[in-house]
């Protein structure tokens, strides 16, 4: 009894020391498991994706991480075929840290982040000592860093490459702000206890914020544009070719422009845009 108990601890912690995933990819090739974050893109892998996926034959199944961190681990280890969830510059940096074989496949209609507050109306109504929460991953930090400084809370110092600053490479703060970096699926529930926080368009819409109720929203330029990701080695499999062909179709953009879905609050890639024009 003993040596069974023994065997069954020690086969416990080996699941919870390897992080065995609760879904896997399928080895059928007709079977895509999309990774996202909470928020609208696993809405719009159902609504605008997997529609025209299952027209090919595949069936689609999506599963949603809690953070920036497990859909590119889950990918890498083959737990899911693709995710959707982050913008370029994240994903460059985060594979390059890790030194992940993934790839980028097509760029997506992405919401921006958002300047939300409970407590003021108008920026003008910052004042020193106010609290400011914004995420804590560096990218996105850098990214929000960028945000106050288009808004003309801070100055970021000329000698830092603006794409890794952090609070530390603040050089002004003529109001005086409190900025707290914090996990970005937590900065929707800090606004009832703060002046105001820097979301990202996902985490605010999952927390039912309007895009539109943000004081200032920001432009986003196209790397901060949100992509689908896929390991490097299936970059050039039919089931990825076909993930394009469905992102660039008719029937995509017909979601996406709905004035009755969430989408239409998004800024669209450039390659969606100039094929509008044509």
């Amino acid at each position: 009894m003993g040596r069974r108990l023994s065997l069954r601890a020690t086969f416990g912690a080996l699941l919870l020391v390897c992080g065995l995933p609760f879904a896997h990819a399928s080895s059928d090739p007709h079977t895509i498991v999309f990774g996202v974050a909470p928020g609208p893109y696993g809405d719009m892998v159902k609504q605008a994706i997997a529609p025209s996926l299952k027209e090919k034959g595949y069936k689609v199944v999506v599963r949603e991480f809690s953070d920036y961190v497990q859909p590119n681990m889950a990918l890498a280890n083959g737990s899911i075929d693709a995710n959707l969830f982050q913008h370029s510059l994240y994903f460059d940096k985060f594979t390059a840290d890790k030194g992940l074989k993934l790839s980028k496949l097509i760029s997506v209609p992405t919401a921006g982040m958002g300047f939300y507050s409970r407590k003021i109306k108008r920026l003008d109504e910052l004042k020193k000592g106010d609290i400011v929460t914004l995420s804590n991953d560096p990218t996105n930090l850098a990214r929000g860093l960028r945000f106050l400084q288009s808004l003309d809370l801070i100055t970021i110092k000329e000698s830092i490459d603006p794409t890794k600053a952090s609070e530390r490479d603040i050089a002004s703060n003529p109001k005086g702000l409190v900025f707290k970096p914090l996990e970005a699926a937590q900065l929707p529930r800090t606004l009832d206890g703060v002046t105001a926080s820097l979301v990202n368009g996902n985490f605010a819409i999952a927390a039912g914020l309007k895009l539109s109720s943000a004081l200032k929203q920001e432009h986003l330029d196209e790397n901060l544009k949100n992509i689908i990701a896929v390991r490097t080695e299936d970059a050039d499999k039919p089931f990825a070719k076909d993930i394009v062909e469905v992102v660039k179709s008719p029937a995509y953009r017909a979601v996406i422009d709905d004035p009755n879905n969430v989408y239409g609050a998004f800024q669209k890639p450039d390659w969606m845009t100039q094929a509008g024009k044509k």
